[in-house]
């Protein structure tokens, strides 16, 4: 985890989001490479076991509760993304150290294509971080050059020539300020507990208001949409599936949360 806060740092002095370019396409090349990787070995697996192993239901639990607490928590997972507004758990998950995924799901020979999958998993992440950061880094510059017009620190560049690259501009803010933001963001990576169920929680509170609520309730209202009409009855029913949609997931994920702290507490 260390080594990968490192790397970030020093990737995150790349000026702007038009300069990784690069960087999105290694990562998406990444991305393709370890799910080719897993849908072959689960291919060959399949045909060494000479049929297809598991079912609908998924992975077992030790109670239907606990199977249905689960459910609501990956609803709420998802949820969480589905907004695309808090963006600095976001990047939390991206630093969330990815295990040796592939054996999650059997996969153990041959070891040297799961050593180069769960590589490129690795490989991907570090290009996901910047592509995640780099409008906050935008965001967070654009307004203290605003706010800061004549500082120096700010608008400043120093320039240097990096052997056989072309001329590279250092800005002592953007230094200074990425590098905190890649530590702070790697620390809290590394010490935030209950991850997945948080995600969840804030997933929950999210989703409804910010992505269906507010945007549909303005759209309608925009529009001139008379009340009980064909359009403005789906419209609605829409908003009401995505609110219980919420609800579950906010008790599912509480309930996981509350589950884990107690565990922890009898551990200790």
């Amino acid at each position: 985890m260390l080594l990968f806060g490192i790397v970030e740092i020093l990737l995150s002095q790349i000026p702007d989001f038009r300069s990784i370019e690069w960087l999105s396409i290694f990562a998406a090349v990444m991305s393709f490479s370890y799910a080719l990787i897993g849908s072959g070995l689960g291919f060959l697996k399949v045909i060494e076991n000479g049929t297809i192993k598991g079912s609908i239901s998924g992975v077992p639990a030790s109670s239907n509760l606990k199977k249905l607490w689960l459910a609501f928590e990956a609803l709420a997972d998802v949820a969480f993304a589905y907004p695309y507004t808090l963006i600095v758990l976001e990047i939390q998950d991206t630093l969330n150290t990815p295990g040796n995924l592939l054996t999650g799901f059997g996969f153990y020979e041959p070891h040297w294509l799961v050593d180069l999958a769960n590589a490129c998993i690795v490989l991907h992440l570090v290009g996901a971080y910047q592509i995640f950061s780099q409008p906050v880094f935008a965001t967070a510059e654009r307004w203290f050059a605003y706010r800061f017009t004549d500082s120096g620190f700010l608008n400043n560049h120093i320039s240097f020539k990096i052997p056989l690259f072309s001329t590279f501009q250092l800005n002592p803010f953007r230094v200074v300020f990425r590098t905190m933001y890649v530590v702070s963001t790697t620390a809290l990576a590394m010490s935030f507990p209950y991850f997945n169920s948080v995600l969840g929680v804030l997933g929950a509170l999210n989703f409804w208001p910010l992505a269906v609520y507010f945007p549909v309730e303005m759209y309608l209202k925009q529009k001139k949409i008379r009340a009980w009409s064909r359009e403005w009855i789906c419209y609605r029913t829409f908003s009401g599936l995505c609110l219980l949609v919420t609800v579950v997931g906010f008790i599912g994920s509480l309930e996981e949360l509350t589950s884990a702290r107690s565990s922890d507490e009898k551990l200790m």
